[in-house]
């Protein structure tokens, strides 16, 4: 979540985007502000002005950063639903790559025991950065209210794959 904590520290105040840039660097990431501006591609001497404050980050450097902290971070991955059930729910999935319309989809599993297992689960998995997500009929009233990605219920008649190709459709 460490290009989510950037952002919010940087609507916060020029101080919080520079203490936040470099715990990222050094603390989560374990690399040098030479190494970042290398992956980046955003030169060092700019990287080196904001760490140390002579310079703020404008738009199109702030998004630079982002882009390359979720590329590190993993979540610019392919789309991918998330699917919050309990674990029997979970163990029935075979497939973790879904082709559809000639787009490969990733299935991420989010165990939950209760509703608000199920409640928190959805959060994170937007926060993780799901296209959509298929829950229980029981909770998805409630997650819908929470998170602003299509949700798709789970029915008892209904395969689990076919609510995850609903899923699928609504992303767009």
């Amino acid at each position: 979540m460490t290009a989510d904590d950037l952002i919010r520290a940087a609507v916060e105040s020029d101080e919080a985007f520079i203490k936040e840039f470099a715990s990222i660097l050094k603390g989560e990431l374990h690399i040098t502000a030479a190494e970042f501006s290398e992956k980046s591609g955003i030169p060092s001497s700019t990287v080196y002005k904001l760490l140390s404050g002579h310079r703020e980050p404008n738009i199109k450097t702030l998004r630079q950063i982002v882009k390359v902290l979720r590329k590190m971070e993993g979540n610019e991955k392919s789309d991918f639903i998330a699917v919050i059930a309990a674990r029997p729910v979970l163990d029935i999935i075979t497939e973790k790559k879904l082709k559809l319309g000639g787009k490969l989809l990733t299935i991420r599993e989010y165990s939950a025991t209760s509703m608000e297992d199920a409640i928190v689960a959805a959060i994170r998995a937007e926060r993780d950065g799901a296209k959509a997500l298929v829950c229980a009929p029981i909770v998805s009233p409630t997650i819908e209210k929470v998170v602003r990605i299509p949700v798709t219920t789970i029915m008892p008649r209904d395969s689990l794959i076919a609510a995850i190709e609903l899923a699928a459709r609504k992303m767009g």
